[in-house]
């Protein structure tokens, strides 16, 4: 597949999870100071987010056109903090309006970027250098698994099955890493039940990340 073609299927996939969730919000009248399914977050927290993520995705880009390396958001990581809190009280309905806002931003802005900055690497909040294509890619991700976040009704139950598969095959490789190897084995072989699985991003405590 060509450089245009993944563009264009990438794109289509972000505007369809974003599609979902504005529908979705559109329907409700939430209150942004209620707890949200994420620790220590509460829904306007993980509204403002999915608005500065779409921001930060046309940041990205826009560095990716002109060759430079920026970080995703303005400030960095401690930026991006002051960013969701200062925005997470907000009225339910200027979040919504602004998280439309971004994300239209975000739609139009890709049909603007040169061919070559889609191959150009820029820093996530991880520190991981990733082309604009996988830059555009994640807010995919973003999107679906906090729209899952907010504890309004769509579950992994709801999730694109081929988005499902792609995260299953990304997830698997860090396992290993976050679990005890031999209880692992021993439930991939039937001989016990399921371990437990450190939080995503995270080593398993009692697991030796140089051991081999």
């Amino acid at each position: 597949m060509d450089m245009i073609r993944r563009v264009e299927h990438t794109s289509a996939t972000v505007r369809e999870a974003q599609r979902v969730l504005l529908e979705h919000l559109g329907a409700l009248t939430l209150d942004p100071s209620q707890a949200s399914r994420l620790p220590g977050w509460t829904i306007g927290h993980v509204l403002t987010h999915l608005a500065r993520n779409a921001d930060s995705v046309v940041r990205r880009l826009e560095a990716s056109a002109r060759g430079e390396v920026v970080s995703q958001y303005a400030g960095g990581a401690e930026g991006r903090s002051h960013e969701i809190e200062q925005g997470c009280s907000r009225p339910y309905e200027v979040q919504v309006v602004d998280l439309i806002a971004s994300c239209e931003g975000l739609d139009a802005h890709v049909w603007t970027v040169p061919d070559e900055a889609w191959s150009f690497e820029t820093p996530s909040t991880s520190g991981e250098m990733q082309p604009g294509l996988v830059v555009l890619a994640r807010r995919q991700r973003e999107v679906i698994i906090h729209h899952s976040d907010l504890g309004i009704g769509f579950g992994p139950e709801q999730w694109p099955i081929s988005f499902a598969e792609q995260l299953v095959d990304e997830l698997l490789n860090d396992v290993p890493d976050r679990s005890d190897p031999r209880r692992l084995a021993g439930w991939l072989t039937d001989r016990s039940g399921p371990p437990p699985i450190a939080p995503w991003g995270e080593v398993a405590p009692n697991r030796d990340p140089q051991a081999t």
